[in-house]
């Protein structure tokens, strides 16, 4: 990779249970009824909706799956919905979560951002029996930004293919992740789990489709849990998450890590290179000019507005940080006794997640930061390994010092991670299939495929994404891509309907399917690995 390419490549990487069972006693023999399912209508917690139907799907947008978050329900668990009178029209989006959007973003959202959003979206086949694969969708975007309403996230391709789609919203930034000691004075009092708001509605939307599928034609026993990004990382805590323990059946990881992407932090205790969530808080009031730690400093912390509490937060200020003393966001989830207790590698090295099947992986381009000011500080970084990372990285002594540190740290932050999560599932026994991404659109002249750039070929949205730049070698690939993705919603195996095999991973092979930059799929060896075997030596090293 030329410097040029890399500038371009850094460029880019910053640029949702109806069904009466009855029986009589008084007869000799029973059958149990037929379950009538009208598509297009649904019963469902809350009350009946109605959506929109096509030649072949049922859609539903915008049901609210918990009561809306404001007022004193503002960094609250999620409460049950209200019900609702008659029929309501679910044909639309529902708000988009409280943020500050950003002009760059790969994923426009659809929606204006609002504190009432606790809502699901559903894209069913209309023969949906009840026995239907489910697919539930975690939209990314660094805790801060992020929605179900883009374009990109459309979940026809899905249901067209036999998978009924389920997306939600959940909270972000400091509406999402928060931490004061009156919370932690009144979640105490109340029962409540805290600090973890984005994860609790997250938690909250799977208990929704496992009470609710049903009325799509939906298979409960038959979910999987995709997410890309914090998305990625979120599956990570569903893993995690005694909570939704048996609420899913698999689960795909893309770019979310799989050691400590977003860092280690507590409630009440400070960690190394972080304040405890609470002083966050803290820092955050003392701004609003809110003192005290009683339920009058929560009061008039819930009486902000919206538009105080984002506090120009977004994806483009956490690249640029304003340096201040008194950093007043925690960065995202928390450890929090209840939902995350370990760090995301530590949960997978102890064995304490969901054992089930797992796709893995991340683009070949994907985010990586160099915070080091030459090659000698950075090979130093390896310790012990210094000597194999400089004959892995930079063998001649010639490549750029941007390339070498670039690719150290996405390998470090993405590649290896991914690959970690592979060996730590398929030791506990479930299967895991890795992958790398790396197909580029053709209208696209990245030298890799960056930071989300998989999306629009994992759902085949890549006409939303692209328009009349599309070609006939980007459908293709989205095409083969997107089956590889519905072979594992059904039947827990991406190879077979026509697509190439691929092998579950097995660590003596480091064997991956590498989705190439035409659209192309190979099954083998990872090309990557001499670098990540030095990458996982150190690492382990320092740990």
């Amino acid at each position: 990779m030329s410097s040029n390419s890399l500038q371009k490549c850094c460029l880019v990487m910053l640029g949702a249970l109806f069904g009466v069972m009855a029986c009589s006693p008084t007869t000799e023999t029973t059958t149990e009824p037929e379950v009538v399912r009208v598509a297009g209508e649904a019963t469902v917690t809350g009350g009946a909706i109605k959506g929109e139907l096509t030649d072949t799907l049922a859609i539903y947008k915008g049901i609210p799956f918990a009561a809306p978050p404001v007022g004193d329900l503002r960094w609250r668990p999620p409460q049950p919905v209200t019900p609702w009178e008659g029929v309501k029209q679910t044909i639309d989006y529902g708000n988009d979560c409280m943020q500050l959007p950003f002009p760059s973003d790969a994923a426009p959202l659809g929606k204006t951002p609002a504190e009432d959003c606790l809502y699901a979206n559903v894209w069913a086949p209309k023969d949906a029996d009840g026995s239907t694969p489910v697919m539930v969708w975690i939209y990314g975007g660094g805790f801060v930004n992020g929605g179900a309403s883009p374009a990109v996230y459309d979940g026809s391709e899905f249901a067209k293919n036999g998978v009924i789609f389920v997306s939600f919203n959940y909270r972000l930034g400091r509406f999402g992740f928060f931490a004061h000691p009156a919370l932690t004075a009144e979640a105490k009092a109340n029962g409540d789990m805290l600090g973890n708001y984005a994860y609790m509605d997250q938690i909250a939307a799977l208990q929704w489709v496992k009470n609710n599928i049903a009325a799509f034609g939906g298979d409960v026993n038959n979910v999987t849990i995709m997410g890309e990004s914090a998305g990625g990382g979120s599956v990570h805590a569903m893993m995690q998450a005694k909570q939704v323990r048996g609420l899913f059946d698999r689960a795909i990881i893309m770019s979310g890590g799989g050691r400590s992407l977003f860092g280690e932090r507590k409630i009440t205790e400070a960690m190394p290179g972080a304040l405890s969530g609470e002083q966050y808080g803290l820092n955050y009031a003392e701004k609003h000019g809110i003192e005290g730690t009683d339920a009058a400093a929560l009061s008039a912390l819930r009486a902000l507005s919206a538009e105080d509490v984002v506090d120009g937060l977004n994806l483009a200020a956490l690249f640029r940080p304003t340096p201040t003393d008194k950093p007043t966001f925690v960065g995202g989830p928390m450890q929090d006794g209840e939902i995350i207790t370990n760090s995301t590698g530590s949960a997978l090295k102890n064995g304490t997640v969901a054992k089930v099947d797992v796709m893995v992986g991340a683009t070949s381009a994907d985010i990586g930061f160099n915070m080091f000011a030459d090659k000698d500080a950075l090979f130093a970084s390896f310790g012990a390994y210094a000597d194999e990372a400089r004959k892995v990285y930079d063998p001649t002594g010639e490549a750029p010092f941007q390339l070498v540190g670039y690719l150290v740290g996405q390998d470090r932050s993405m590649q290896e991670p991914a690959r970690y999560v592979a060996e730590q599932v398929s030791s506990m026994g479930p299967r895991a299939y890795y992958y790398r991404f790396g197909t580029v659109a053709q209208s696209n002249d990245s030298p890799g495929a960056p930071h989300a750039s998989d999306i629009p070929f994992f759902f085949n949205t890549v006409a939303a994404k692209y328009g009349d730049a599309l070609t006939e070698q980007d459908k293709m690939a989205a095409q083969t891509i997107h089956q590889y993705i519905v072979n594992f919603a059904k039947t827990g195996k991406p190879g077979g309907e026509g697509n190439a095999e691929w092998q579950p991973f097995r660590a003596e092979l480091s064997n991956m399917l590498d989705m190439q930059r035409n659209g192309e799929v190979v099954h083998g060896t990872d090309p990557w690995k001499a670098r990540l075997d030095v990458v996982k030596a150190a690492t382990e090293a320092r740990n």
